[in-house]
C-alpha cells in the first residue's frame, strides 16, 4: 500500500530500489541496487554495462518470519504460504504491478458478457502439471469448483468464496476454453484469477484435487502445480525446499522470461526473531531475507546489501472499528480516533522509506486512490475532543474520559507478523491517552490473532489488519456487511445504514468502465472513511527484501508477492 508512483524517488541518491516496478510498453522493468549502483533488468538479462547474464543453478537460501503451515497452496493465508504457492501454481491471468492492468497468462484471450455475469477464457494449449497431467478446461472446472464451494468429504474448505462471490459453476466450452458463471455482475473478476495473495486460485494437477487435506499435508510432493518449481520437501516451522520445474516455459508474457527459472532450488527458511534473519544474510548462511526489520535496512545497505521493496496493494494497515459494540458504536468515538493521533510523528519515529503513513483506507497503487489526508485522516486532537464533549464524554481524574459509569476503553487487537505494526500502533495508543481514550492494546502473532478473530464481534473494539487485492473492490471484500462485514454491522448498528453499505460498496462490481470504477471507489471510500468512520487508517505496509549483492532479478508482482523464476545468482 505504499504509493507506487511512476519514479523512483530518490532510488539514486540511496542507492536502493524503493519502487522495483516501472511501466514500460515494451515491457516489465525490475529496477536493482546491486553492488552499490542501480542496474536494469529486463527480461533477465541485465542491461547495464559490465553485467552478466543470468547464471543458471544454485541455491537460493531465503528467509521469512513465517512458516507454511500446509504445502496446499490454495488455502494458506500468511505471507510465507502465498509466496510459496505463487512459485509452484500459475494463475489465468497476470496483473501488471504497476499500472494494474491486466494481462494474459495461462489464459491467452478473454470476453465478457455485457453484464458482467459471463467470463470466458481461451487456455494455452502446452501447459501440463508437473506430473504430466494435461492443464486444459476440465482442469480450470475442476480447481474452480473445489477452491470456491469446497469440499467436505476431503476436509477442504471454500478458500475462495469471498473471492468470487455468487459462483454459479464454472463451464467447459471445448478443450482450451472455459466459461466461468456468477449470479450477480463480478466485475472484479478479471482480477480475481489474477490473485497472488493469500489463498489465491493457483491451479492443482487433478490428482492433487484427489487427495484430502491431510493427505496433502503428510505428502508436500504429491501437492502438484503448473508452475515453475515444485516441491522437494517440507517441513513445518522450519523450511520448505522447492526444485526447478524442467521443462517449464510459459511464464506471463510481460516478464520477458523465456524457459525454466535460472535457480536449481529454494529454501525458505522460517526464521521468527529479526536479529537472527540479519545475523544469516551477514554471515552468508541465507542469500535474500524478506521481513526486514525497520532499524536493520539502513545498518544492511552500509554493509553492502541491496533493500528491494514494494508498498502492498489493497487497504492500509487500518484498525477495522466494531460499529456494534461500545464504545466504538458512537460515531463521535471513532471520529475521535480518526482524528486523535499524530501521523507525521508515526511517520518519522517508525516508518523508514519503504513505507508510507496511510492517507486513505486504499493504497495509492489501487486504481481509484482518493487522497483523505487533508480532511478525516488529519491530525486535529482539538476536534477530536471536542468531537467527544458533544457526545457526553467528559475527562475523569485521571484524564480517561468517562460517560455515566463507563470508561472510554478501547480494546485493540493486532498481528506481529509486519515490523512496524506494534510501534505504530503504541504511538497511536499514546496520542489517543492524551484526549482521553484508554487503548488497551494486543499484538499477537498470527496463530494467536486467527484466534480472536472469532472474538471480534463480542470482545475487541478494532481488529488491526491489511487486506492484499490491487483493486478497489477490496473494499466491497472487506467491508460489505453481505460478505466480509469487517465493521461488523447488523440492522441495529447505530449510525450506520447497513444497507447503504452493502449497496454503495457492491456498485463497484458492476462496471468494468475505468472512469466509473474511479467514481464508485472514491464514493466507497468516502462512506467507509468519512460519513460512518468505519475504519482508522495508519500505514501502508511494504514487503522489504535484504539481499546479498549477488542476487539478481526477485520480481514483485501486483500484490507484493514474490516470483523466482527470473531469479539468479552469480556466486
Amino acid at each position: 500500500m505504499s504509493d507506487l508512483r511512476s519514479s523512483i524517488e530518490n532510488a539514486t541518491a540511496r542507492n536502493r530500489r524503493r519502487w522495483p516496478w516501472i511501466a514500460g510498453a515494451a515491457a516489465a522493468v525490475l529496477v536493482l541496487a546491486v553492488g552499490g549502483g542501480i542496474v536494469a533488468a529486463r527480461g533477465g538479462e541485465e542491461t547495464a554495462a559490465g553485467s552478466d547474464k543470468p547464471v543458471r543453478g544454485g541455491t537460493l537460501e531465503f528467509g521469512l518470519i513465517d512458516y507454511q503451515r500446509s504445502p496446499d497452496p490454495q488455502w494458506g493465508t500468511n505471507y510465507a504460504e502465498s509466496i510459496i504457492a505463487d512459485n509452484i501454481t500459475d494463475k489465468l491471468t497476470w496483473q501488471d504491478p504497476d499500472t494494474g492492468k491486466i494481462t494474459p497468462w495461462l489464459a491467452t484471450k478473454w470476453e465478457v458478457n455485457d453484464v458482467l455475469t459471463q467470463f470466458t477464457f481461451h487456455l494455452r494449449d502446452d501447459v501440463t502439471f508437473s506430473d504430466g497431467e494435461p492443464f486444459d478446461a476440465a482442469a480450470v472446472k475442476a480447481n474452480f469448483d473445489q477452491y470456491i464451494l469446497g469440499d467436505p468429504k476431503l476436509g477442504i474448505l471454500p478458500n475462495g468464496a469471498t473471492l468470487f462471490p455468487g459462483y454459479a459453476g464454472t463451464d467447459v466450452v471445448d478443450e482450451h476454453t472455459v466459461r466461468l458463471r456468477f449470479d450477480q455482475p463480478l466485475g472484479s473478476a478479471l482480477q480475481a484469477v489474477s490473485f497472488t495473495a493469500n489463498a489465491g486460485p493457483g491451479f492443482l494437477s487433478p490428482n492433487t484435487l484427489k487427495l484430502s487435506a491431510e493427505q496433502r499435508s503428510a505428502d508436500a510432493t504429491k501437492v502438484v502445480g503448473t508452475g515453475p518449481f515444485v516441491y522437494e520437501s517440507w517441513k513445518e516451522q522450519d523450511k520448505t525446499v522447492l526444485l526447478r520445474r524442467k521443462g517449464y516455459d510459459w511464464s506471463p508474457p510481460s516478464l520477458k522470461h523465456e524457459g525454466e527459472a535460472y535457480l536449481d532450488k529454494i529454501v525458505f527458511n522460517t526464521i521468527p526473531e529479526a536479529s537472527v534473519r540479519t545475523g544469516s544474510l551477514r554471515s552468508g548462511a541465507l542469500d535474500a531475507t524478506l521481513d526486514v526489520g525497520t532499524t536493520d535496512e539502513k545498518p544492511l545497505e552500509d554493509a553492502g546489501f541491496s533493500i528491494i521493496s514494494r508498498g502492498v496493494s489493497g487497504t492500509a494497515i487500518v484498525w477495522n472499528l466494531n460499529a456494534s459494540l461500545f464504545p466504538t458504536n458512537e460515531l463521535a468515538v471513532r471520529r475521535a480516533i480518526q482524528l486523535g493521533w499524530d501521523r507525521e510523528a508515526v511517520e518519522k519515529t517508525v516508518l523508514t522509506d519503504s513505507y508510507s503513513i496511510a492517507t486513505s483506507i486504499l493504497a495509492p497503487s489501487v486504481t481509484g486512490y482518493v487522497d483523505h489526508s487533508k480532511d478525516v485522516l488529519r491530525y486535529d486532537p482539538d476536534e477530536a475532543a471536542k468531537l467527544l464533549d458533544d457526545a457526553g464524554w467528559k475527562p475523569g481524574p485521571d484524564g480517561i474520559r468517562v460517560k455515566g459509569d463507563k470508561l472510554l476503553t478501547i480494546k485493540v487487537v493486532g498481528i506481529s507478523n509486519l515490523v512496524a505494526n506494534k510501534p505504530a500502533y503504541e504511538s497511536i495508543q499514546a496520542d489517543l491517552k492524551k484526549i482521553g481514550i484508554d487503548v488497551q492494546l494486543n499484538v499477537l502473532p498470527l496463530a494467536d490473532y486467527a484466534a480472536e478473530q472469532t472474538k471480534v464481534a463480542t470482545e475487541w473494539n478494532a481488529a488491526a489488519a491489511n487486506r492484499s487485492r490491487n483493486d478497489p473492490t477490496v473494499l466491497n471484500l472487506q467491508y460489505n456487511p453481505e460478505i466480509g462485514n469487517q465493521a461488523y454491522l447488523g440492522d441495529k448498528t447505530p449510525d450506520v445504514d447497513a444497507a447503504e453499505v452493502a449497496a454503495t460498496l457492491g456498485r463497484q462490481e458492476t462496471t468494468l468502465d475505468d472512469a466509473k470504477r474511479k467514481e464508485y471507489a472514491a464514493a466507497a471510500q468516502d462512506l467507509v472513511l468519512d460519513k460512518y468512520a468505519l475504519v482508522n487508517p495508519v500505514y501502508n505496509p511494504s514487503q522489504v527484501i535484504a539481499h546479498a549483492d549477488y542476487v539478481h532479478g526477485i520480481v514483485f508482482d501486483a500484490q507484493s508477492r514474490n516470483h523466482f523464476v527470473d531469479t539468479w545468482k552469480n556466486k
